[in-house]
């Protein structure tokens, strides 16, 4: 028994269960603690935002526990019901289903429930392109059977996330399927011609008319304190959050940014609550995790008993290490405000839920992997 824990442990799967267990409960307490004043002022009870996140938090570990114990290699038949009930969900967005909050129509309201499509899609395509370039992995290398056809979905995935508005999510989209054609072989010229292709697209995004709040949002970046109760609002009260917490933080639950200084604080911003709290090295311990999780998601792709099991890890470890990058840079003003959450602890229902569920998949995958080889 003790030599069956220690080897789990040498190969990631515990230590990884571990993280994301251990993010899970921290981001309750984090989003109940910067949701608490926003939830009094907007609903009168302040646990509002805690209840939704605890239940989203234990769907997700139903997932989570789901996937870890159904073999991953089913997911490969699955992979077109999947990326067709995935791009249905986009679709739908342009439908009376359709529902639009602060301008953006980026969920669907199922009366019960509302569904964001475009998480709901990351998972699809993760499942989809692995399927799609396990069969021959030739297809990264071959540009009618392979790099054209996969670029065109990404193509329509953007356009049809991109007209919610939502072109960070979308920019994402792209960056996961490019990511997994680089894994799985695409030459660095076709690398470099989609990164000057996706720069001259977003440039379009942001200068072409109707895109004004995005430019308004690029010209903020640049310089937020300009403008610091317009555009640059969001920006400047996360970076006093981050610099009010020095090195130590002013204590859990003691924020002054969440009291309705700094808006929707337990979403994209939560970083800078964590960081005015719990400090720099508060701040620098959930980094730690997070590599730490990186680093198990890379360990399990590498050791994945087949090439499928290997397209999803690294698909799966693409779009969290993408997540976290983006939402980091985002808080400390090293890039212009996105909407992307922090995995595992902003409050998000439907992103929550995709992120324990891939979670489980990486388990899974762990369980059947092959002998560990020294990294």
């Amino acid at each position: 028994m003790r030599e069956k824990a220690l080897k789990q442990l040498k190969e990631g799967d515990f230590i990884l269960v571990l993280l994301v267990l251990g993010l899970s409960i921290f981001g309750i307490v984090m989003v109940f603690s910067a949701s608490y004043y926003n939830a009094l002022s907007k609903f009168g009870n302040p646990y509002k935002y805690l209840i939704e996140d605890s239940m989203w938090v234990l769907i997700g570990w139903v997932g989570f526990v789901f996937f870890s114990f159904f073999d991953y290699h089913y997911l490969k038949h699955l992979s077109w019901p999947l990326l067709v009930i995935g791009m249905g969900l986009l679709f739908l967005i342009f439908t009376p289903l359709g529902l639009t909050i602060n301008n953006a129509t980026r969920w669907l309201d199922f009366k019960y429930f509302t569904v964001m499509p475009g998480e709901v899609i990351k998972f699809s395509l993760i499942i989809f392109l692995a399927s799609f370039l396990s069969e021959d992995p030739t297809r990264s290398r071959r540009f009618f059977k392979g790099i054209l056809p996969t670029l065109l979905l990404a193509g329509i995935c953007f356009a049809a996330i991109y007209k919610q508005p939502n072109l960070s999510t979308a920019g994402l989209v792209v960056l996961l399927v490019v990511g997994m054609l680089y894994v799985a072989g695409l030459p660095r010229i076709w690398v470099t011609a989609t990164f000057i292709g996706g720069v001259a697209l977003a440039s379009l995004a942001v200068l072409a008319p109707g895109g004004e709040y995005r430019l308004q949002r690029v010209i903020s970046f640049t310089d937020p304190f300009k403008d610091s109760l317009g555009s640059g609002y969001q920006v400047v009260q996360s970076l006093l959050a981050l610099g009010s917490g020095g090195v130590f933080g002013v204590g859990l639950g003691q924020s002054i940014q969440k009291t309705l200084y700094l808006p929707e604080p337990q979403n994209d911003f939560i970083l800078a609550i964590i960081g005015e709290e719990l400090g720099f090295v508060g701040v620098l311990v959930l980094m730690a995790a997070y590599l730490g999780l990186i680093w198990c998601c890379c360990h399990i792709a590498i050791r994945a008993k087949d090439y499928f099991g290997m397209m999803l890890a690294a698909g799966t470890t693409i779009i969290l290490s993408l997540q976290v990058l983006m939402n980091i840079a985002v808080v400390t003003a090293s890039f212009p405000p996105t909407g992307v959450i922090l995995p595992f602890v902003s409050q998000g229902g439907n992103a929550m839920v995709i992120f324990l569920s891939l979670m489980g998949i990486m388990t899974n995958i762990s369980r059947q992997a092959v002998p560990s080889k020294r990294l």
